[in-house]
């Protein structure tokens, strides 16, 4: 897999882009950050948690990000909104 750092390696200036490289495939935890945790207080002020099963509003805040997650506990995927 190539090495993707986001703003350096990257072309696109599109955040879910940027968020998809720092969370997919990783764990949110509460206080550890690894290669395979991140941290949930190294994400946006606004932001939201969805896993399998939750229920979620459809507002719309551009600035927040969605984490998706799976039921194994790590990230699918990210998008704004």
């Amino acid at each position: 897999m190539p090495l993707v750092v986001p703003g350096v390696t990257s072309s696109s200036n599109d955040p879910n882009e940027e968020w998809s490289a720092k969370l997919v495939g990783k764990t949110v935890s509460d206080d550890a950050h690894s290669e395979t945790n991140f941290c949930k207080k190294d994400l946006p002020e606004q932001h939201r948690i969805i896993t399998p099963g939750t229920n979620v509003t459809r507002d719309f805040y551009a600035e927040r990000l969605n984490v998706h997650v799976k039921e194994d506990g790590t990230v699918s995927h990210v998008q704004h909104g």
